[in-house]
């Protein structure tokens, strides 16, 4: 019997599956910590948009691209919240923010060549890379500043063989916002080499502390930014599977040939979900958004009152990257914690080679349920020191 080829059987499981698979063996009750996914449902309107968009008609194929009136919706999106402009025919609408980014790596990373991710990082990234033959090489950002974006390490590593760079703001799985200077020169540096960024955005509408613009605002090389974004996250529709890819119109046109031999469409009935996210009231998304930011406040709190613990502070997403202060490597740590403790929080060790022995804690889930959370996390830790 044939094999798999080996950008297929090379690539490893991630460490959040793991946890969620061993959680779902063991049952129970258990504090569910692992999984970067709001506990929140669709709005009503939303929902209410979709369906009678279904009943309609509205159940066949759309364009490779999507449809007008959802990549208008994304256009205007994109320039009045974060400062990024693209005509809506420079924009894909894509089944989920994975896909846009596949279809990124696709277009940029040739074989042989270098996709580089400062580190820690998703490791998605590096699964996308091999998909595309070509390689991950992670750049260690310090554990000593928080794991700020330090654009010289960055530029640093970049060579005649880097494709790409991947920059996710705010960050999976920190919660850090990356300072725009160093954005800027980040694209620059890429610009000089011939080579894109590559901006997974896809936590952008949640952020805590300060102006959320999208990478390509920042820079002159716009045209050497891909953005993508998803409804997923600050919306509340991770089910629906509806991103995007916003860039220069010759990428775009590539990505749309490509397209034809993979997913062909996003869902018409999703793109028509989105349009009423994106353009209808917004007062549920701002109130999901408060409800983040008072569970952002609350894990730092407890945080800082737990003996030996650290993290840094979350500007955005819903993710902490917890130093549990213990000896150990973090898959056996979440482990323990699991079946001992009954709290479930994703291994470090998962984000790449930055920083082993960490725990990457998501505080989508309600207040109830974090101050739970933190309760089995003390007692858990305290018996491993």
């Amino acid at each position: 019997m044939p094999t798999p080829t080996d950008r297929v059987r090379g690539a490893d499981r991630s460490s959040i599956r793991v946890m969620y698979d061993l959680a779902q063996r063991q049952g129970g009750d258990l504090v569910r910590l692992e999984v970067g996914e709001p506990d929140f449902d669709t709005p009503e309107h939303v929902i209410d948009a979709a369906a009678r968009a279904a009943r309609e008609g509205a159940t066949h194929y759309t364009s490779n691209a999507g449809l007008p009136a959802c990549r208008r919706a994304i256009s205007e999106t994109l320039a009045e919240r974060y400062g990024v402009r693209h005509d809506p025919d420079e924009i894909v609408v894509t089944v989920g923010g994975m896909e846009a980014l596949h279809l990124a790596v696709l277009a940029t990373v040739s074989p042989g060549e270098e996709l580089v991710v400062p580190g820690p990082t998703w490791p998605n990234y590096e699964t996308q890379a091999r998909l595309a033959d070509g390689s991950l090489r992670e750049v260690a950002l310090p554990a000593a500043t928080g794991f700020d974006l330090d654009a010289d390490r960055v530029i640093e590593a970049m060579g005649d063989e880097t494709a790409a760079v991947i920059l996710t703001t705010p960050s999976n799985p920190t919660g850090r916002v990356f300072d725009p200077d160093e954005c800027r020169a980040i694209v620059e540096a890429a610009a000089d080499h011939d080579a894109y960024v590559i901006a997974d955005e896809v936590y952008l509408g949640l952020t805590y502390d300060g102006p959320a613009d999208g990478i390509a605002a920042y820079t002159d090389h716009p045209e050497h930014v891909l953005t993508i974004g998803s409804c997923s996250k600050a919306y509340a529709m991770t089910g629906w599977r509806l991103g995007w890819l916003a860039g220069d119109s010759h990428v775009i046109e590539d990505v749309l040939t490509v397209r034809e031999s993979t997913t062909a469409c996003a869902s018409s009935v999703a793109q028509h979900a989105a349009i009423a996210a994106l353009t209808g009231p917004q007062e549920p998304f701002e109130e999901m958004h408060d409800a983040f930011r008072e569970r952002r406040d609350l894990v730092v709190d407890r945080v800082d009152a737990i003996d030996g613990l650290s993290c840094p502070r979350p500007e955005g997403a819903f993710y902490a990257f917890l130093d549990p202060g213990v000896d150990d490597d973090s898959l056996s740590i979440a482990t323990r914690l699991l079946e001992d403790h009954g709290v479930v929080l994703a291994p470090g060790d998962g984000f790449g080679e930055t920083a082993p022995g960490r725990l990457r804690l998501s505080f989508a889930n309600s207040l109830e349920r974090l101050e739970e959370g933190f309760d089995r996390l003390e007692d858990g830790l305290a018996t491993m020191r």
